[in-house]
């Protein structure tokens, strides 16, 4: 298969280009119109797919209802925004939910699926800090132990690839480092940590922060908390939620000018609720949220912020249209950073010969065309539904 388009992203830039696909890899590319092409987008976008590191289910499903049928269902239809890999996050709760979540997507990675690639799990939580706990049930929240660690990456089969942890509760940093020893990257979040902490967190081999300004210490000039290291370590990656409740888009502008192009990353941190229309309410970690009129999810008690509905597609238009964040800082934030922070950038995250054929095409409001995974064309062109499917 051959697709061009006179808007390929190539090299952090556009440039009018073929791309070929076989057996699931970028095969190569070539000048525009060198080949006879299966579809010419025009100058619609042709990005990298999206990869959501931090995305907790969609379409009233939530990874730790470990429910095979809903894992399959997320997967296969998260595509319609572009996304073509994601974490399958937890949320807080008992040992004995969170061991269920995790043996059920080790059994769907292991049995098989449609759609997006689920990369992992990311595991957030239960080792957080009381007072930045968010919508998380404080009476699970505990201490991290290697031991228990060890257990549940048992249960994940190896899959738990990131895990949010307050890290300034981790004695000795002997869990960052064992995650670190073992290739799961420590992101740092729902803490109290002082910059200080920070610092000493990243010498241990935490690698990544968590939907920062949310769940964390805040910046004052006297005390610069969580969100000030998250500012002035230039070499650690950060999650943001780009859905302009969170964060406004002054505040998205300010985290991505102090990051750069290369260590900013989009999540939508999107609950069950997400498909869902305004006044649905879902059961997240044992407490009630409501899905309010701009997507954002709230708990029902206190009305405090519990989460996303964000699809990256949107995320990507607010960046650059609301943000006026530069173009190359936002692609990358949802393709080639989160790609290099897990290290499968040499499978994923960028338009290159030989790496898997994740892509998404866009038209210019946004609007998802397209989404190839693994070479696999998901969407009906016409429809945007997935599979071709009416939903």
């Amino acid at each position: 298969m051959i697709i061009q388009s006179k808007k390929v992203w190539l090299a952090d830039r556009f440039v009018d280009a073929q791309i070929e696909v076989e057996d699931g890899k970028i095969k190569d590319i070539y000048e525009y119109g060198t080949k006879p092409v299966d579809c010419d987008y025009g100058s619609d976008w042709i990005l990298p797919g999206f990869i959501d590191i931090h995305c907790h289910g969609a379409y009233g499903f939530d990874t730790n209802d470990a429910e095979e049928a809903g894992l399959r269902f997320w997967a296969e239809h998260i595509v319609r925004e572009g996304v073509t890999s994601f974490l399958a996050t937890t949320i807080t709760q008992s040992e004995k939910v969170l061991t269920n979540a995790l043996k059920n997507v080790a059994k769907v990675v292991r049995e098989g699926y449609q759609g997006a690639e689920i990369l992992g799990v990311h595991f957030e939580g239960p080792y957080l800090d009381m007072k930045y706990k968010g919508a998380q049930p404080e009476e699970y929240i505990v201490k991290p132990t290697v031991e228990q660690f060890q257990k549940y990456q048992e249960a994940a089969d190896g899959l738990i690839r990131y895990i949010t942890m307050a890290a300034e509760t981790d004695e000795d940093f002997a869990l960052t480092r064992y995650c670190t020893e073992h290739g799961v990257v420590v992101s740092i979040g729902h803490s109290a940590a002082t910059s200080r902490q920070a610092v000493q967190a990243f010498a241990h081999g935490a690698r990544s922060m968590t939907h920062v300004y949310n769940g964390m210490s805040p910046f004052t000039h006297r005390a610069n908390g969580l969100v000030g290291a998250a500012f002035r370590m230039k070499s650690m990656y950060g999650e943001i939620i780009c859905d302009g409740n969170h964060s406004t888009p002054e505040a998205l502008r300010m985290f991505f000018d102090a990051k750069g192009p290369h260590y900013g990353i989009m999540i939508s941190d999107a609950l069950m609720a997400k498909g869902s229309p305004a006044g649905s309410k879902f059961i997240f970690g044992g407490n009630e949220i409501q899905v309010y009129p701009d997507g954002s999810a709230h708990l029902t008690e206190g009305g405090a912020l519990a989460g996303s509905t964000l699809n990256l597609n949107r995320g990507l238009q607010l960046l650059i249209e609301e943000a006026l964040v530069p173009v190359e800082t936002a692609v990358n934030a949802c393709t080639k950073n989160p790609a290099e922070c897990l290290r499968i950038a040499d499978r994923k995250g960028s338009i290159k010969t030989g790496l898997d054929a994740d892509l998404v095409v866009l038209d210019r409001d946004y609007q998802v065309l397209q989404t190839y995974c693994m070479g696999r064309a998901m969407l009906d062109y016409q429809t945007g539904s997935s599979d071709g499917g009416v939903l």
